[in-house]
């Protein structure tokens, strides 16, 4: 009996078309993120802020994952930035081949940064390339400081860790400086921003470092 194995199909696939992505993304000379988070960690309201913080120095462009709804679409093009709406229905990531048909419809000529906010979900985002030049993963803290042991894959797989909402922090009993230790126990190589977007706490440090990355590319 020949047993197939369907997921690293899968994967295989998506990996090819990545590349195809990534080659793409390089003839426009386009720097692309990938925001993953759980649902409700603030990624959309991180996204904003960012792009509230360096949008007149790149022109920016947006792809959007979601279940259901275009909100976040709605929120980003609020700000005067292009955005292009994935829905993927029961599918809990985008993946390679969801952005390769996104960018027939999406130009991106003329843009220096793509942001692509993943559909938020703690697991299945991290095993997809997309073709992404950095991964970068937006954590609330009030989640709990045991989160980062508990899904290591997700963790693992980023460059950077924003952990918002640090805010809340004294009414969460979570422990900050637990969580960050957890964080790089799974991960130490990952560079760990606290932020909070209702104080901007943190944000200018990020800011800082993201800036850093897109000139070293």
């Amino acid at each position: 009996m020949h047993i197939i194995d369907v997921n690293s199909q899968i994967l295989k696939e998506n990996s090819r078309l990545a590349e195809e992505n990534k080659k793409l993304f390089a003839k426009y000379d386009l720097h692309v993120t990938n925001f993953m988070s759980a649902p409700g960690a603030g990624k959309t309201t991180v996204l904003e802020e960012t792009i509230k913080r360096i949008s007149s120095k790149y022109k920016i462009s947006v792809i959007e994952g979601d279940l259901r709804t275009s909100i976040d679409s709605e929120r980003i093009e609020a700000l005067n930035i292009p955005s292009y709406q994935i829905t993927t229905g029961t599918v809990c990531h985008l993946d390679a081949r969801m952005i390769h048909n996104a960018l027939h419809d999406f130009k991106l000529e003329g843009s220096d940064l793509l942001f692509i906010e993943n559909v938020g979900n703690l697991v299945c985002p991290a095993d997809f390339e997309l073709g992404e030049d950095l991964k970068a993963m937006v954590f609330s803290v009030v989640e709990g400081a045991e989160k980062p042991k508990k899904y290591p894959v997700m963790f693992h797989s980023v460059e950077v860790v924003l952990l918002n909402k640090i805010d809340l922090i004294p009414y969460s009993g979570v422990s900050l400086e637990e969580l960050i230790s957890n964080v790089k126990e799974v991960n130490p190589s990952a560079k760990i921003f606290p932020i909070s977007c209702r104080t901007g706490e943190g944000i200018d440090e990020w800011i800082d470092w993201f800036i850093g990355k897109i000139n070293s590319k």
